[in-house]
């Protein structure tokens, strides 16, 4: 058993957000000594499983990951096989998670910035039982007081604690890791709970321009798609503010 450093709640080219691909992820990995990364894109596992198989040829384990929108705001499953469907209730959404034994994991639960895909705070209360893990600091945190409103939502639900780093962008990647115990991926799985429990988090404040950054990849990808209908709104709804 050996220590590493692992990095959770990450995002690549696939998400609608990040144009972030395999070879930044590996290059940041390589230079911040990640040996272990969750990849947890919006609403899809494809880059995960892709990006599995290549990063794997470079000792780098990559757990399959998925942060999906549910009609009550982001729900993460790990360790996935498939995709599961956005906008479903979270109840629906962690009963799929559980049925490919998947880890349950609440991302940002508190977050005034990005307050819509946060997990509606009844939810949260609601289903505490069912989580597995709870953020107790996000990387894209705009002000510390997040992390510390995040915090005490972990400590009064009394959900295993866990930091993510968001990352969506190659300049985020590797800042916000957990030092773990590792053998192997599948024994990490099987006693994750007790593995994160002995962990010593390392944690950074959020760099600001990461989020100007993904609003400019967003621009790009509604480019590449066509979608000038939606650019559209977008420009119009921005310039009203």
């Amino acid at each position: 058993m050996s220590k590493i450093r692992a990095e959770f709640h990450t995002h690549t080219r696939f998400s609608k957000d990040s144009i972030l691909n395999k070879f930044f992820i590996l290059f940041m990995c390589k230079i911040r000594k990640i040996k272990l990364i969750s990849i947890t894109d919006h609403n899809e596992v494809k880059g995960a499983i892709k990006y599995q198989k290549f990063l794997r040829k470079f000792g780098i384990e990559v757990i399959i990951g998925e942060e999906v929108m549910t009609d009550s705001g982001e729900i993460i499953g790990l360790f996935l096989n498939k995709k599961i469907e956005p906008l479903q209730t979270p109840e629906e959404t962690i009963k799929q998670i559980k049925e490919q034994n998947g880890i349950v994991y609440l991302p940002h639960p508190y977050d005034e910035k990005r307050y819509k895909t946060v997990l509606k705070e009844e939810k949260q209360k609601e289903l505490k039982e069912q989580f597995d893990f709870v953020e107790i600091h996000n990387g894209r945190n705009i002000s510390d007081k997040y992390s510390e409103k995040q915090k005490c939502i972990q400590e009064n639900l009394r959900i295993t604690p866990i930091i993510g780093s968001d990352a969506h962008t190659f300049i985020e990647l590797g800042r916000n890791y957990i030092e773990i115990e590792y053998t192997n991926i599948e024994d990490f799985k099987n006693n994750m709970q007790t593995i994160i429990e002995k962990a010593k988090f390392h944690k950074k404040e959020c760099i600001k321009f990461a989020h100007t950054i993904t609003k400019f990849a967003r621009v790009i990808k509604m480019i590449e798609k066509g979608e000038f209908n939606e650019l559209r709104r977008t420009i119009f709804k921005r310039c009203r503010k």
